[in-house]
Order: C-alpha cells, then structure tokens, then sequence
C-alpha cells in the first residue's frame, strides 16, 4: 500500500527538464490549446534545433504539463513562449519553470531577459512582476483579437524586462 501511494504521488509532481527537438509535437499542442495561434510541430522542431534556443519542459509521467522557451544573443535573451496545462495552472508551475529557465539563461550568459505579454493576461503579468519584470515599453495593437465572423480586434503587448546582474 505505501508502495503504490509513493507512485501516485510521484507522478503528481512535475518533473522539469530541458526539451528537444523530440518535444516539438507536445509542445506545439499545448502551445495550441494555450494561445491564440499556435505554432506548429515544425516551428517547434526548427526552434528546438537552433544553438541559441534554451527550452525547459515539465512533465507528469510521459505527459507534458508546461514548457517555457526563450532566444539567447548578445548577453540578452528573449522569453518566446510559456504555456501550462489547463489542469497544472494555479499550483506554482509557471514559476518554477520560469525560475529554473531564467537561472539557466543567467549560467549560459544572459545579463537582460526580455518578453512580450497580452496586457489583459493577468496571472502571467502577476508571475512576471513576481519574478522582478518590469514594464519598459508597449506595443499597441500587436496581438490580434476577436473572430473571422466580427470586426477585427486588437491587444496591446506589454513588452517587460529583467535585469539578471
């Protein structure tokens, strides 16, 4: 009995890992059912593959329950995309992912971390503000909004930074 309640517990905990071109397809799924417009398994490939990509997944047994993916040049690197599953949200996931990936990005080099977040989204400006973000710059109508069927709409992306010297 103690025995199976170890396993069971221990698949409820994620695991977090670097990814690899071989997570493109996990990756590109939830980053579908995440965001407005998701980027495809080839997209994920090709970004997997490149040397100045740093990507971090979270898995539960063989399912991927988050990733967080950014590009490193120059001292600087850009946070690309976060996700977590539906299910995982809430439990502090986010946040230890993004501490992990920005610890490693700090190792590999990076002095600057910058990203691009939906002003409406606030749990995710919540985590970054958490985690020493700060607003240095917007961009108006940036993330597209609304459906094929009504008028088209826009979102304004926050544009953050975090010093990590």
């Amino acid at each position: 009995m103690i025995e199976l309640l170890k396993r069971l517990f221990a698949r409820g905990e994620p695991a977090i890992s670097e990814a690899a071109p071989r997570d493109a397809a996990a990756i590109a799924r939830l980053h579908a059912v995440s965001f407005r417009r998701g980027w495809s398994d080839g997209e994920f490939e090709r970004l997997l593959l490149e040397r100045n990509i740093v990507a971090h997944r979270a898995t539960v047994g063989p399912a991927l329950a988050g990733f967080i993916l950014s590009r490193l040049a120059a001292g600087e690197a850009e946070i690309l995309s976060v996700a977590v599953a539906s299910a995982r949200r809430g439990r502090g996931l986010a946040r230890r992912l993004l501490d992990l990936h920005l610890r490693r990005l700090a190792g590999l080099g990076a002095q600057t971390v910058f990203l691009e977040v939906d002003e409406d989204n606030e749990p995710a400006r919540r985590l970054y503000a958490r985690a020493g973000f700060r607003e240095v710059g917007r961009r108006s109508g940036y993330y597209p909004r609304g459906s094929a069927l009504g008028p088209a709409q826009t979102a304004t992306a926050l544009v953050l930074r975090r010093d990590l010297t």
